[in-house]
């Protein structure tokens, strides 16, 4: 994924709330609000909803993924598509931090990936941190999981519905619950 001027002006470090990086993340956000109205609330046929997908992230859009709407972002520039990809209805990816998703991948309905977090002191909360998540071939993540800030879910892996993943899932793993815990590794050749 190649990552525009703003992640590199914010990556590894706080932003804080009066940084001037601000200003550039609002004008995208503005920007990428008329393809989400119409990515939501237009009848597109698949072709033309992969076209305005593809304006709002900044790069085609294979004819083999598939997204239902609506689909919500925070941001649009820093996500990366891979082929054969199937993401639900209502899911939310706060990709400032970048989100990458390769090949196969499953996203269930109302997952949310979220690349965002806030300082815990009181005095810097509006200020913001970035870390990136990948999804990586094959992965599946269930209905209303929550994949938080710097996770890799690895190849094969698959979170359960409803988990919150806060750390990265190995190759072939199952993970559920809050946080999600491991709960068995897949038997390549299991039905």
């Amino acid at each position: 994924m190649e990552h525009s001027s703003i992640y590199h002006q914010i990556e590894n470090r706080l932003v804080e709330s009066h940084d001037a990086v601000f200003e550039q993340i609002h004008a995208v956000q503005r920007d990428g609000e008329r393809l989400l109205h119409r990515l939501n609330q237009h009848l597109l046929s698949p072709a033309e909803f992969r076209e305005t997908l593809g304006e709002l992230i900044g790069q085609p859009v294979d004819e083999s993924v598939v997204v239902l709407p609506p689909l919500y972002t925070d941001f649009g520039r820093h996500i990366s598509l891979g082929k054969d990809i199937f993401i639900n209805r209502g899911v939310m990816l706060t990709d400032l931090g970048s989100i990458q998703i390769d090949d196969h991948v499953l996203i269930g309905p109302f997952a949310k990936l979220l690349t965002v977090n806030h300082p815990v002191s009181p005095s810097k909360r509006r200020g913001l941190t970035v870390k990136p998540i990948h999804l990586k071939r094959n992965a599946w993540i269930g209905a209303g999981a929550t994949i938080l800030p710097g996770v890799t879910v690895g190849k094969h892996a698959i979170v359960a519905a409803n988990a919150t993943v806060t750390t990265d899932v190995p190759d072939l793993a199952i993970v559920a619950g809050t946080p999600a815990r491991i709960i068995r590794y897949i038997d390549e050749s299991e039905d």
